[in-house]
């Protein structure tokens, strides 16, 4: 049974190992840890499975934003990413803005989401 839901003690244990599934990429699990504590933090389970997550990193006023939407390659196609953002907006605070992968746009558009500013990122290296 799939149970979308805010998620207070997200543990970056769990939110390593989806990363590492969705994206093939490997997180510092300590470092992760800090930063699921300055989000809203939405989850994906599937009985106590984590198949999916999306956070909001927002100032609780005037800006909200979504640093990623991932969901395990098992589960996509099944209406998780769709379950994430209605319950994102729900428990976010503010308007949200986002950038969208290429290809994602539809998607997003039809959850209700409108094309906005160009996006522009530079990004450090993450310490080891």
């Amino acid at each position: 049974m799939l149970t979308i839901q805010r998620e207070s003690n997200l543990s970056a244990e769990d939110f390593c190992a989806l990363a590492f599934a969705a994206w093939g990429v490997e997180l510092d699990e300590s470092s992760m840890a800090a930063a699921l504590l300055k989000t809203i933090n939405i989850s994906a389970r599937c009985d106590r499975l984590l198949v999916g997550t999306a956070r909001i990193l927002t100032d609780g006023y005037l800006f909200g934003t979504v640093p990623e939407v991932m969901v395990h390659p098992d589960h996509r196609g099944r209406g998780v990413a769709r379950g994430l953002m209605e319950t994102l907006w729900e428990e976010s605070p503010t308007g949200l803005f986002f950038g969208a992968q290429e290809g994602l746009e539809g998607f997003y558009e039809s959850l209700g989401y409108e094309r906005s500013l160009t996006s522009f990122q530079k990004r450090k290296k993450r310490s080891s």
